[in-house]
């Protein structure tokens, strides 16, 4: 009788182990879910922004995440110099505006390219002849595998006289930079080592 007490004792100290263990088992899960569903929470947080429109309403918004939108960012930075430093217009002030702010979004690769340019009398011509230069870009490959990331830009110029348009290739070759963003310079990038590969005359229609 007194063995089958201990017996009865011994297993139910075992149920009781247990049954704590299992509770214990709960109760981890349950705080590594806990914690788990507040990480996710914060950082769902962290994505929006409240802005605050003149003291008055509260909107909104959600940020994008940086990294995601780079790509195109670089896309439109080397698309939007291409039509300011090769697009020009028979007016010195417009040829000195737009060449200036090209200037801003690249180094001094495209600066010497400029003064190169104007040595050679290119924008004269340009003023005298009453032409005009447009440019259409075709497509911006970048690679974004190292860093600098490098591009390579396929477009067109279309140089428009009086009597006749001639269409030109043109093929460009540059490094991408990460820089501060301004005003200027919203992209948040710079043009390196700038290089012409080519500029060739590819035909002429008579207007």
């Amino acid at each position: 009788m007194e063995f089958k007490s201990l017996t009865n004792i011994e297993s139910s100290f075992r149920r009781i182990r247990l049954m704590l263990a299992a509770f214990v088992a709960c109760c981890t899960l349950v705080t590594v879910f806990a914690l788990w569903h507040s990480y996710r929470f914060a950082e769902k947080q962290r994505e929006k922004i409240y802005v605050l429109d003149g003291g008055k309403s509260l909107m909104l918004a959600l940020s994008q995440d940086l990294a995601q939108n780079r790509p195109a960012e670089a896309r439109e930075h080397v698309r939007r110099f291409h039509e300011l430093f090769f697009g020009l217009s028979p007016q010195k002030d417009a040829i000195e505006h737009n060449i200036n702010r090209a200037l801003q979004l690249a180094d001094k690769s495209a600066y010497h390219y400029y003064v190169d340019f104007a040595e050679k009398g290119y924008y004269n011509r340009l003023i005298s002849g009453n032409i005009n230069q447009a440019v259409r870009v075709d497509s911006v490959l970048c690679d974004f595998s190292a860093y600098p990331y490098k591009a390579r830009t396929y477009a067109r110029q279309m140089i428009i006289r009086q009597s006749n348009v001639t269409e030109r290739s043109l093929v460009t070759e540059c490094q991408l930079q990460n820089t501060s963003r301004s005003d200027d310079n919203p992209n948040g990038f710079i043009i390196e080592h700038l290089t012409i590969l080519e500029n060739k005359d590819l035909r002429s229609v008579e207007r």
